[in-house]
């Protein structure tokens, strides 16, 4: 199986450069194995709500995440990341994946 990796509004790209090349090699690794792979492991991969998913990606004690959805059982399309620093997801980086995530399929119809 193989997914297509899609990306929305800008926000992945404006998260990955803000990161040093091995941190992006390692985000980058994490999203081969959601390419590739039916089922990854919670150590990469983890349901937060609202059909809202995130890319847990590890580097040097540094904790980075990406918000992402399944689209069609097949795209998956990358919103907001962030640098973690606290033992819990914070909220507002959730909301704002959701409120991405409206924006996305609000678009999405528009289009069809």
């Amino acid at each position: 199986m193989e997914r297509k990796i899609v990306t929305y509004g800008g926000y992945f790209e404006r998260f990955m450069q803000g990161l040093a090349q091995k941190e992006q090699q390692k985000v980058k690794y994490g999203l081969l194995l959601l390419k590739l792979q039916d089922k990854v492991s919670t150590r990469f991969v983890k349901y937060i709500r609202d059909g809202i998913y995130e890319l847990r990606t590890l580097y040097n004690g540094n904790i980075f995440r990406v918000f992402f959805i399944f689209d069609d059982g097949n795209v998956v399309v990358l919103f907001n990341g962030f640098h973690k620093k606290t033992q819990k997801t914070p909220e507002n980086e959730i909301e704002l994946a959701i409120k991405i995530k409206e924006s996305y399929y609000a678009d999405k119809r528009s289009s069809d």
